[in-house]
């Protein structure tokens, strides 16, 4: 009997993975595998990035958020770090939407220009990162914010997706 033990706690998280599933919308699609939305998270991009490919990243801002971050790399590898194609960086204490990118260990030029700070903390959020030719186009809530022009010429090489700090996520795709 000692087994069943084990088995009940394994049913237990399926049972918890199908509720979040269920009552928030599936996190899989087609071209994307992510396991669990459990923050900080890391999950693969399948083929990488394309023309005409979009991320999707729904989640609810913490009540006292100081910062998170959205980044699409070459990889996961740590040692050494691998290439971000572009980090967004919501920070609430400029009211900041930051995005930057590193190649080769060289963090670029940080882009910071916005219309408006979108993110408003205890409430959810879309964050769309549409894959153009020669960039990125975020838009947030269904609102075009700006645009990041590609300092990562291989596409397909960008096929990772990390997410950091003080939000929940709800949904990817």
């Amino acid at each position: 009997m000692a087994g069943s033990g084990a088995l009940a706690e394994r049913d237990a998280l399926k049972i918890e993975d199908g509720h979040l599933n269920n009552s928030l919308g599936s996190p899989v699609q087609p071209d994307v595998y992510f396991p669990r939305l459990i923050v900080p998270f890391c999950g693969h991009i399948k083929g990488g990035m394309r023309p005409g490919k979009k991320v999707l990243v729904m989640g609810i801002v913490d009540l006292n958020p100081a910062s998170f971050d959205i980044s699409l790399t070459c990889g996961e590898s740590e040692d050494p770090p691998a290439d971000v194609a572009i980090e967004l960086k919501a920070v609430f204490t400029d009211k900041q939407f930051l995005r930057n990118s590193c190649v080769s260990g060289e963090w670029g030029e940080e882009q910071s220009s916005i219309p408006y700070f979108p993110f408003i903390p205890d409430q959810p959020f879309r964050v769309e990162i549409l894959c153009e030719h020669p960039r990125f186009r975020i838009f947030v809530d269904g609102h075009q914010l700006f645009d990041f022009y590609h300092r990562i010429e291989t596409l397909s090489a960008i096929d990772t997706i990390k997410i950091n700090g003080d939000l929940h996520l709800t949904k990817l795709g």
